[in-house]
């Protein structure tokens, strides 16, 4: 295949602006803001757990303190039903030696109830607490993933944009391309390979294997607008006046 050697040259700028549209495409796909945001959900989705869980023990808590204060109204009211009694002439001394027993043990349950009764106070103070940790902790992160979502999209933007431009100025290149290098072009770069690159102290730019002496005789003995491929890499191999040939 033959192409002169200056329509040969604009492979090297197809080249470069895809290597540069490489770099940007992948820096947009990897933002570090994203990296950010991801981290950032997790720890908010463990706070929000959190903050369930205490909510789920505040409930139990609640629940239980009812229940005990419910038994305390109980022994209360029949403490002083059976003071009553106790204060009313006429009851045999065996009713009476009862009813001071039984007052005697309820005195004793209801104090045991109301201490249960100022341990759970304080484990609902603790569960309160935990749940208003909890719910600051999401409400500090969530304005954490505002400004890093602001940060990303700013980002995102910027190398959109740069990509738009990079993205014109390769079809205002390749416009002047030969039709048949960027066929071989496409078919190096959808298979993943390096489509073209400079021949360059003794080294071919795509893949920056240095070539022996016979390749480089070959080379210098070829026409100017001989088309030639690495054999290493199967790209093209340009030749200008940086090749030292």
């Amino acid at each position: 295949m033959k192409v002169q050697a200056a329509k040969q040259r604009i492979m090297l700028e197809v080249a470069e602006v895809d290597a540069d549209l490489a770099k940007l495409r992948h820096r947009r796909a990897n933002l570090p803001e994203d990296a950010e945001i991801a981290g950032l959900q997790t720890q908010i989705d463990t706070a929000r757990d959190d903050a369930v869980r205490a909510d789920i023990a505040a409930e139990d808590l609640d629940r239980e303190y009812r229940r005990i204060d419910g038994e305390i109204s109980g022994m209360r009211t029949r403490e002083e039903h059976d003071s009553q009694l106790l204060n009313q002439a006429g009851m045999a001394p065996k009713a009476l030696s009862e009813l001071q027993h039984e007052l005697a043990g309820l005195s004793r349950r209801r104090g045991v109830a109301e201490d249960e009764l100022l341990e759970l106070m304080e484990q609902q103070e603790a569960t309160t607490a935990e749940k208003s940790r909890a719910q600051a902790a999401v409400a500090a992160l969530l304005a954490d993933v505002e400004r890093a979502t602001a940060a990303r999209d700013a980002a995102a933007a910027d190398l959109d944009a740069s990509i738009a431009d990079l993205t014109k100025r390769r079809a205002d290149i390749v416009v002047d391309a030969p039709d048949e290098l960027l066929a071989v072009y496409d078919r190096q770069t959808a298979h993943g390979k390096p489509g073209a690159g400079l021949l360059r102290q003794r080294r071919c730019g795509a893949c920056r294997m240095e070539l022996d002496r016979g390749t480089l005789s070959a080379i210098a003995a070829a026409d100017e607008d001989d088309v030639l491929r690495c054999e290493e890499c199967g790209a093209l191999l340009i030749r200008t006046h940086e090749s030292g040939l």
